[in-house]
């Protein structure tokens, strides 16, 4: 019998065996050797799958047990600021990722096994909001070591970049021919998804770090690549994709028919106050969604001029008189993709918003034609429905259809703008070729980052920037690159910890005590731990999942706007966390891969082998330890740990 939807969202579904699972093992084979055993527990630090689905490599296991109590900050510091500190290790844009990012995190956490998995994103945004109010910046610049860095491009992957340079004391500059810092945070994605007075905040606490910057500046017009080169010890690239892409069909040169980049960035930059009465958005990703979204807020006006057409303000020509959208009228808005909705790559909330907004969107058709009249602009298109051969539609022979439009977007990809003196690094496509470890092919101190490697999310642009500054840093100190790990995240550092809590193990001096290392009580190793976080990942079926009771998800509040309100409603829709709702929330994160606390290792013990580190020597990861003289490897301790971290018998 089928499980109910009400049954999987309220009751567990973790069973300790499968169908079928009726042979009973004899463990005794497997862990004694005559009357003794090596099976002793061995504590394995492994990454969890949210970060390892981060492609910033956030340690989000990390913040989320700092934000639940388990992890305590270090001596006069706030659990908040603890947290936030952790968060940006890797990201410093806390508050903007925890509102747009789709979370891959979420759909690769192990609770997915159990019931609904953690509000990973919404606790993120606590964290980040809750950093600005209460004024929280980074820490200093590290020392000064001489180095240069010009940074091409002042959006996410720039920016990060910036940060991670400062940190290691390498000078940052960045140059940016906008108005303003931000990329597509500013410029691409619509200022009530990514409040202004939340990214000017985040990057601001960037600049202070000591970060030049040279506004309305082109490199390869305004300043050349020569002098870069003569001026600074490397170069980075992260110019991002500004220019979209037009559908490839006959009539899509008539002056109506936009790019998503270049609508929204009109809209954002203030000029854009009107949409048109038939907009038709050709996509099905994240900006299509945004496109269709603004002008569905933007609505219309009946009685337009010429120089009120979008395509007049889009493209420049002139900005709309913001008192005609007093007068402002509903617009029609459909959407239309090659996949079907299901499978469009836009996030699904994001899907669910629009279409609550008065969206139409319309799945598995494809363009064929766009229709014009005497004047050459669009007035309708022709679509058909379509199947997809790999990734080429086919159109389904007697489906066509026609879509009355006033508007056309197009947003159906981008590319970078590599004209004006940097045609030699353009490999063809509008984008620049990369290694492994984000330097320029060919090209010697330089490196790149960001959707101009190809285009992705905000956050895969964040951790590129991070690998691409440790490349930098390499290649200032002459160092080789090595290969860079299987799991590449920012990983808990065990050694860090101990440091961090005054528990640095004793030095070890060969010529005093000899080259004796056996011991299990000297305090000049951390014994019985193993790191295989930069190799493994761990997956639910490691952990001991019966252990999570069901608990509820603490949903975000969202501000849900219906079709009739959409007009002209610029307001935020995610609304961040209270404290308590943070804390309860970073409590339904497993852990997975470090221990938490729990202690049934220590209660189940038959043996009372497994015991706590006494208090003043335990910290994060050295809650627990073992009496080998006690343990008989029965490895009930295994069996009862939540989390995974105990293994037994490693290194055979």
């Amino acid at each position: 019998m089928a499980t109910s939807a009400d049954d999987m969202n309220t009751k567990l579904t973790f069973r300790k065996f499968e169908d079928g699972d009726h042979d009973w093992g004899r463990w005794e084979e497997q862990i004694f050797v005559a009357d003794e055993s090596h099976k002793c527990p061995t504590y394995v630090h492994q990454t969890p799958p949210c970060q390892g689905s981060c492609p910033a490599g956030e340690d989000i296991r990390g913040w989320l047990q700092i934000v639940r109590g388990i992890e305590k900050p270090t001596e006069g510091m706030s659990m908040a600021e603890y947290a936030f500190r952790r968060s940006t290790d890797a990201n410093p844009f806390p508050s903007i990722m925890g509102r747009v990012c789709p979370a891959p995190c979420e759909d690769g956490c192990n609770r997915n096994a159990v019931e609904d998995h953690v509000g990973i994103n919404a606790v993120e945004q606590w964290i980040g909001d809750t950093a600005l109010e209460n004024g929280f910046t980074f820490s200093p610049a590290g020392e000064e070591t001489g180095k240069k860095v010009a940074i091409i491009g002042g959006g996410p992957a720039g920016l990060a970049a910036a940060f991670q340079l400062r940190r290691r004391g390498h000078g940052a500059t960045v140059f940016d021919d906008h108005d303003k810092l931000g990329g597509m945070m500013a410029y691409g994605i619509p200022g009530y998804r990514t409040p202004r007075d939340v990214l000017d905040g985040e990057i601001q606490r960037i600049l202070d770090m000591g970060v030049e910057v040279r506004l309305k500046t082109r490199v390869g017009r305004d300043v050349s690549l020569e002098e870069l080169e003569k001026e600074y010890d490397a170069v980075l690239w992260a110019i991002g994709t500004h220019s979209g892409k037009h559908i490839p069909v006959e009539g899509a040169d008539a002056p109506n028919c936009l790019t998503g980049v270049d609508f929204l960035r009109a809209f954002n930059e203030g000029r854009l106050q009107l949409a048109a009465d038939r907009v038709v958005v050709i996509g099905g990703g994240d900006t299509s969604i945004d496109v269709a979204s603004v002008a569905r807020r933007l609505g219309h006006i009946s009685d337009s001029h010429d120089k009120d057409a979008p395509e007049a303000v889009v493209m420049g020509y002139t900005a709309h008189d913001v008192s005609a959208t007093a007068t402002r009228e509903g617009a029609t808005v459909t959407l239309t993709s090659l996949f079907p909705v299901e499978n469009m790559t836009a996030a699904e909330h994001e899907v669910q918003d629009a279409l609550r907004e008065g969206v139409s969107i319309r799945g598995s058709v494809m363009p064929l034609e766009v229709l014009k009249n005497e004047d050459g602009r669009a007035v309708s298109m022709r679509f058909a429905e379509c199947e997809l051969d790999g990734n080429r539609p086919v159109a389904k022979e007697g489906t066509e259809f026609t879509l009355e439009c006033d508007l056309v977007v197009s947003a159906i990809g981008q590319k970078g703008d590599l004209s004006a003196g940097l045609e030699d690094f353009d490999n063809g496509y509008g984008f620049i070729d990369s290694d492994a470890h984000y330097q320029v092919k060919g090209k010697p101190g330089h490196f790149i980052a960001g959707d101009i490697v190809r285009p992705h999310l905000l956050t895969t642009a964040i951790g590129q920037a991070a690998v691409a500054v440790e490349s930098i840093d390499h290649f200032f100190k002459n160092e080789e690159l090595k290969k860079r790990p299987k799991v590449d995240v920012h990983h808990f550092d065990l050694l860090a910890k101990l440091h961090e809590t005054h528990l640095d193990p004793e030095g070890y001096d060969t010529s005093a005590v000899g080259d004796f290392r056996g011991t299990d009580d000297a305090n000049y190793a951390v014994h019985n731990y193993e790191d295989r976080s930069p190799n493994s990942v761990i997956p639910h079926e490691k952990l001991f999942l019966g252990h999570f009771k069901f608990t509820p998800r603490n949903r975000r509040e969202e501000i849900h706007i219906s079709a009739d309100e959409v007009l002209g409603n610029f307001q935020e829709r995610l609304v961040a966390y209270a404290e308590e709702k943070a804390v309860a929330e970073a409590g339904r994160c497993m852990s997975c891969g470090m221990c938490f606390e729990c202690d049934n290792c220590v209660i189940y013990c038959p043996q009372d082998a497994v015991f706590r580190v006494k208090k003043g020597k335990n910290t994060l990861g050295r809650y627990v330890d073992t009496d080998y003289d006690r343990c008989i490897g029965c490895h009930i301790c295994a069996d009862v740990c939540p989390t995974g971290y105990i293994q037994m018998g490693l290194g055979e």
